[in-house]
């Protein structure tokens, strides 16, 4: 099996040494220098709690790098939760149950593809995730994808081959708004044209 290429962050250099020295002898990863960070798959960010200087952190590793985040804090609130996921973090920690092996099968999962959270944590993220849809979202008209109800209507018909006009009679809108729709959306979420916003709705399950 190929192992993970790992690099660690942190606000200080005594924790990110901790971590380092966890992983430097597991077959699983391969611990990076933080100037090789480019070449890795996975980042370890370990912080003591996810104030504003942990997420411009993570937001910094997000912004310079392709490879997933998996967050280490000490401490872990409900709020923070939705907020690590925010800033881009596949896999939660707590510092306190970071043993090795726990570790190294967080950053295995991250590198795969896979989401990884505290058992305990898992229920209170869902509950953050439903209050901020029902209380944020929806009163909007929007969804977790970005796309409106009405948004996502519009594209369906695109795909179905119907004309501005056709869209617009079917829906009772007038074209003016068909296409206002259609501009708002490409130039939103930075895509071609209608085709392009066809195709990202495909690949997003909306239709």
């Amino acid at each position: 099996m190929e192992s993970v290429s790992v690099v660690v962050s942190a606000r200080d250099p005594i924790s990110a040494a901790g971590v380092v020295s966890q992983l430097r002898h597991r077959p699983e990863v391969r611990v990076l220098k933080a100037d090789q960070m480019p070449e890795a798959r996975v980042a370890v960010v370990v912080v003591d709690a996810m104030d504003e200087a942990a997420i411009n952190l993570l937001r910094k590793v997000q912004r310079s790098h392709a490879c997933r985040t998996v967050l280490m804090a000490s401490h872990l609130e409900d709020d923070d939760l939705v907020s690590a996921v925010e800033v881009g973090v596949v896999g939660l920690l707590r510092r306190a149950d970071a043993s090795p092996e726990r570790l190294v099968d967080v950053i295995t999962r991250a590198a795969a593809g896979e989401g990884s959270v505290p058992p305990d944590l898992l229920g209170r993220l869902l509950d953050q995730v439903g209050k901020l849809q029902s209380q944020v979202l929806t009163p909007r008209g929007l969804t977790f994808n970005g796309l409106a109800t009405r948004e996502v209507e519009v594209l369906r018909l695109v795909a179905d081959g119907l004309s501005t006009s056709e869209i617009a009679a079917q829906l009772c809108y007038s074209e003016r708004t068909v296409k206002n729709v259609l501009h708002d959306v490409t130039t939103r979420l930075q895509l071609r044209n209608r085709s392009h916003a066809v195709a990202y709705a495909l690949r997003q399950g909306l239709i």
